[in-house]
């Protein structure tokens, strides 16, 4: 059975173990040196002081994990965030990222946030259905934005609701 659980700094190295193949080997992330496990745990706390970072735990093991941070830094954006999701290859399909996405919405609408905003890069027809499946709309597509693995990548952006506020909202938290 998944757990889903707040990280913390001592699963930096679980975290950066997830993502370095998906760097290396896949247009997924538009990264192109894995991070450091210190980067990783910088990344994890600054994700925690804002927005959220969860892990997703199967027998103890770290085998996913999620996060949001600002969509984009100017003031009148502060209440839509931009979120990820990443599983340890091979474990796609199996509701970790959907468990891990659940809890990621309630812990962003608690702080006070409105709208999730999510990117990926085309094709991922896993994370499509994903996304889509969680509420998901399309809002555009950013064509030939990104040149890795030798060729230009198109990337897809969808958004969803997280909470309904009132106006003025009040500042997240």
């Amino acid at each position: 059975m998944y757990l889903v659980r707040d990280a913390m700094a001592s699963d930096a190295a679980a975290c950066a173990a997830i993502y370095a193949p998906y760097v290396t080997g896949t247009a997924i992330t538009f990264e192109i040196e894995p991070p450091s496990v210190a980067e990783m745990a910088a990344r994890i706390a600054a994700a925690r002081k804002t927005h959220a970072w969860l892990v997703l735990e199967l027998d103890d093991q770290v085998i996913g994990y999620a996060y949001a941070g600002p969509m984009k830094p100017r003031a009148a954006y502060r209440w839509s965030c931009e979120v990820s999701v990443y599983l340890e290859q091979g474990r796609r399909r199996t509701g970790g990222g959907r468990a891990l996405y659940e809890a990621l919405f309630d812990r962003l609408a608690a702080r006070g946030y409105r709208t999730a905003i999510a990117g990926m890069t085309l094709p991922n027809p896993a994370s499509e259905g994903l996304h889509k499946s969680l509420g998901f709309e399309p809002i555009g597509t950013y064509r030939n934005i990104g040149w890795k693995l030798d060729t230009w990548h198109d990337v897809a952006w969808s958004q969803r609701p997280l909470a309904e506020l009132p106006d003025p909202p009040t500042e997240p938290r």
